[in-house]
């Protein structure tokens, strides 16, 4: 069993920035990707950004050069630094990750954090 567990939602103003956390536990192998995704009311679950095990890294161009994914391979983390964020941030972030267990390779989904941009 993986669990995803993140952290660091809230509520900022626009123009602010917040820190999200999503650290991977339970019978993990090797960790091929983590990233993050978004989804806001009434549209559908998009990408965000994600990094691969080796670093390579992939961004939304909605979030390109505010935003920036980093991880802890030693921890089994990943995180998003979100600056100037827009009302249009708004949504329940979502940790995604590609594990390698004894039983083979699965995608694995976090609960889900809410973000809120709002003055």
């Amino acid at each position: 069993q993986v669990q995803l567990v993140e952290s660091g939602g809230g509520l900022v103003q626009p123009g602010g920035s917040l820190r999200l956390s999503c650290a991977a536990s339970g019978s993990i192998v090797s960790i091929n990707a983590m990233g993050w995704y978004r989804q806001a009311p009434g549209k559908q679950r998009e990408l965000v950004a994600r990094i691969t095990y080796g670093g390579r890294t992939d961004y939304a161009d909605s979030v390109k050069v505010r935003f920036t994914i980093s991880k802890d391979n030693a921890k089994n983390t990943v995180y998003l630094q979100m600056n100037s964020l827009k009302p249009e941030d708004t949504a329940v972030y979502y940790c995604n990750a590609i594990i390698t267990t004894t039983a083979g390779m699965s995608n694995y989904w976090g609960q889900g954090t809410q973000v809120t941009v709002s003055s």
